[in-house]
Formats: structure tokens, sequence, C-alpha cells
């Protein structure tokens, strides 16, 4: 696995984060991102071998409770756990109790007399993550609640930005688009501030919290004015099943304002990386050519995903292995 995660071996029984859950970023220290960013970085060179498996988590059962549907994330987990040699057990809303009306907390309690190690849950209810961690001793990796946070996905982007630039901190970030609505943006913001990156978050004002600001990001309603100054742009997803109403007269128009086309891009750096938590709107929030272009990181951030989520789910379960 390499001479650093060699090292990480021996000494795993110090390596290990705070607390028994991840449901949001702001439970992570700065260095306990750092040390999940530099254990992803060679966890991520198993997916580039023949036999893309090691025993690290061998005897360890691993639950994906998904009450929402979810490719990128769900895969990417349970991908993570099985190169992991940990066993999996999927979960969905429609194969599971709750369609008869079962409660989370019934489905918690299930789940822990299984003996199960860890339940990574995503969820359309903000603060059901953390509920669910109420419930059960073993750890709870929130997948995503309603708008409220989606932490692996924060430190996903961060792995990537790192790769990418070599470093984080003094970068310039601009998040596009439904910020209101996010989850992903929630979690990105107080992540790439905690590494000290600078923020702005764009979108029409009916897209963007009115006290957004008390976070520590800047706020523009032109994309614009501000795609020049920024090294990264990060789309959001326009979330039409999370809004209640219209917020904007039309998806041709938003993608008039704030998409990204090729002649917005010939404003930006050359530098500029563009980045999507996706799935991707495409001719709404991005371009379908700049979409496929070398500066989209697209497909990049699926990547790293695994091997951030092997960094997790190891330092969560301590990477003990069963004797």
């Amino acid at each position: 696995m390499g001479t650093a995660l060699g090292y990480w071996e021996q000494e795993k029984s110090s390596l290990k984060l705070k607390n028994k859950d991840l449901v949001s970023i702001n439970q992570l220290s700065k260095e306990e991102i750092t040390l999940i960013l530099d254990m992803a970085e060679s966890f991520k060179s198993i997916s580039k071998r023949p036999i893309k498996k090691v025993p690290t988590l061998r005897g360890r059962t691993i639950v994906t409770l998904f009450f929402e549907p979810s490719t990128r994330t769900r895969t990417s987990f349970e991908l993570a756990a099985k190169r992991l040699s940990a066993d999996t057990v999927s979960i969905s809303k429609s194969a599971s109790s709750v369609v008869k009306g079962e409660s989370i907390k019934d489905t918690a309690q299930t789940i822990e007399a299984m003996a199960a190690d860890l339940v990574v849950i995503r969820h359309p209810a903000s603060g059901s993550a953390e509920l669910l961690a109420r419930y059960i001793k073993c750890g709870v990796i929130n997948g995503g609640d309603g708008s409220h946070e989606h932490p692996t996905q924060a430190l996903l982007d961060l792995f990537t930005i790192r790769e990418k630039f070599g470093k984080i901190e003094g970068l310039k970030v601009a998040i596009v688009g439904d910020i209101a609505h996010s989850r992903v943006a929630r979690s990105n913001i107080f992540a790439l501030k905690k590494m000290g990156a600078d923020v702005v978050v764009v979108g029409p004002p009916t897209l963007i919290p009115r006290d957004i600001d008390r976070l520590g990001v800047d706020v523009s309603y032109n994309l614009d004015a501000v795609l020049p100054e920024v090294d990264i742009l990060y789309l959001l997803r326009i979330q039409l099943e999370r809004q209640g109403e219209s917020l904007f007269p039309s998806l041709r128009e938003y993608a008039s304002l704030f998409g990204l086309n090729r002649k917005r891009l010939e404003a930006a750096k050359s530098s500029l990386v563009v980045m999507h938590p996706g799935p991707m709107n495409r001719g709404v929030e991005i371009s379908a050519e700049i979409a496929d272009m070398p500066q989209a990181l697209i497909t990049t951030q699926v990547t790293n995903g695994v091997a951030v989520r092997m960094a997790v789910l190891y330092l969560l379960l301590g990477g003990v292995e069963v004797e």
C-alpha cells in the first residue's frame, strides 16, 4: 500500500477520528481533515491495482441506508468498503420497513441488533443522520441529509483541489447556484473556510440565504463580475425537486445568467478548474462542451470519492483487523 500507509498500519491505534460519527464537517478539526486527505492519497493507489482490495477492515460490517436515490455516493461508499474487505449490506427505502410506517429509531434498533459496525445514511430530512447517531452505538456517516450537509462530498472536493493545486489555503472558490437548498454548498463552505480558502457564493437572490455572509463568505449576484478572480468554479445542480416554488423565471434564463459556457469561460483565468457534485444538468449549470473539457474535474471528483471514503471508513473504524 506504499510506505506512508504501511506506517499508518503500524501506528493504527493512534489514527482514529475523535468522534465515532461523521455527520458534519464542523466535527472535524483542520488536523483531522488533513489526516483524511493524506490517507486518501495513499488509498487512491489501490484503485489502480489489478486486484483492488486490501484486508484492512476484514470482518467489519457496513450498512448503507439510503432513503433518497443516489448513484455516486452510494456506489462510492460500497466500493470503498469492499476495497477494504468489509462486508456491506444495502438497504433502500423501498426495501425497508419504513414503507410500512417504521420510524428511524425502530430502523436503528434493528440495525443495532444485527451488530453492524457503521451505518451510512442518506435521508431527505435535515438532521436525520444526527438523530440516528443518538440511537445507535455504532458509527454513523452522513451521506446527505436534506439541505443540511454532505461532509464526505466536501472532503473529496478538498482532496481534488489539493491534488490539482498542491494547496487549499489562499485559493478563491466561487460556489454557484442553488445555495439555499444545497447540502453540498454548506459542507463545502465549512470545509473550505476551515482550510484557509476564500469563498464567494453566486446566484440569483432567491437562491441565496439572506444571512449566508455570517459563514464568512462573500456574496455576489453576478457571475461575470467574479469569474475573472476565482481559481475554482464550483457549479451546483439546480435541485427542482427540493424547491417548493418557482424561484426563477426559467431554466433558460438561469443558464443565460449563471451557466458556464465557452464564451463565459474566456473571461476566466487560464488556470481555472471547474467542479460539480453531479449529476449535471447539461445546458443549465454547464454546457456539454465545457463538461467534457480538461478544465472540468467532475470525473476526477468521482474517482477521488472512493479514496476519500476509504480513508473515512478506516479512521472511524480504527483500522483494527480481526484476529
